[in-house]
């Protein structure tokens, strides 16, 4: 009998549109009403994610940054996960080196050291979310995006590092090549540091997180607090960032619109999400309750 159900934010529980539809918030209020406890796991910032249950009423614990912070529905934080500062140091130097453009989240927001590649990085993201949006319009709308969200501009990362008041939680670099690019990137990393976990949430870019700064080590971690087994927790996902918690979930959804490697992880497939699949899903599940 599943007792939890934890959904990934963009390409699973949001559309096209980056909202939760009423569909999907319906079948989430239905959950919540039948005693299953339902929480996302996201890579997006609290300030990111929230915001976007609340546009629906929805009240909802969050694992956010791919596990490296966790909320209770309050919006109290009751773990956190960073990167030390030796070894954000020197994936920064790493980064650089190359000539990586990355961002870097921290504990009190999201910092980029070159404000057109923000935009650009963003446009990209709109064109691949809508293929019918032109470039040149994405950077319109990325760029009046930008002005409505929280972002830090630096001239050198290692500014956060001297400051004992920031945390290092995600590290995020983009390459237009993909995978071809940023695989061996990622495999350097990792054989220099141990302590790191790689993911991506989409085909350009890779997200450096702490080891234990992972979707399904939180979600586990969260299921102890309810002295819920993993075997009553459901997880529905759609990329690389949320194999952690698809593997540890009795059961385990992947999206219509899912990278081949989760659809063949996942035990089950549903709908995509524009087609409300989070919300299909749960309420396949409820009715087998």
């Amino acid at each position: 009998m599943i007792s939890i159900i934890a959904s990934d934010m963009d390409g699973t529980l949001l559309n096209n549109e980056m909202v939760v539809s009423d569909f999907n918030a319906d079948a989430i209020r239905q959950a919540q009403q039948q005693g299953v406890h339902f929480i996302v796991s996201t890579g997006r910032r609290f300030s990111e994610a929230q915001p976007l249950l609340a546009a629906q009423g929805i009240t909802a614990p969050l694992i956010t940054l791919n596990g490296a912070e966790v909320y209770d529905a309050s919006g109290k934080m009751l773990d956190m996960v960073p990167i030390t500062n030796s070894v954000a140091r020197a994936v920064f130097h790493t980064l650089t080196a190359q000539g990586y453009y990355f961002e870097v989240v921290g504990n009190d927001g999201i910092y980029s050291n070159n404000k057109a590649k923000r935009i650009e990085q963003i446009a990209h993201l709109l064109t691949n979310l809508n293929t019918d949006t032109t470039f040149k319009i994405a950077v319109s709308l990325a760029s009046a995006r930008l002005e409505l969200m929280d972002i830090n501009y630096v001239d050198n990362y290692n500014e956060l590092l001297d400051d004992p008041t920031k945390h290092v939680m995600k590290i995020i670099a983009f390459s237009e090549e993909g995978p071809s690019k940023l695989k061996p990137l990622s495999d350097e990393i990792l054989a220099k540091h141990s302590s790191l976990k790689i993911t991506s949430s989409s085909a350009s870019n890779i997200e450096i997180n702490n080891i234990n700064a992972q979707k399904g080590i939180a979600v586990e971690r969260y299921a102890n607090m309810l002295n819920t087994p993993m075997s009553d927790v459901m997880a529905i996902g759609d990329n690389n960032n949320d194999v952690s918690m698809l593997e540890l979930a009795g059961v385990s959804y992947a999206m219509g619109n899912a990278s081949p490697e989760v659809k063949q992880l996942a035990r089950y497939i549903t709908d995509t999400n524009v087609n409300d699949g989070v919300g299909k899903a749960i309420l396949e599940v409820l009715a087998k309750q």
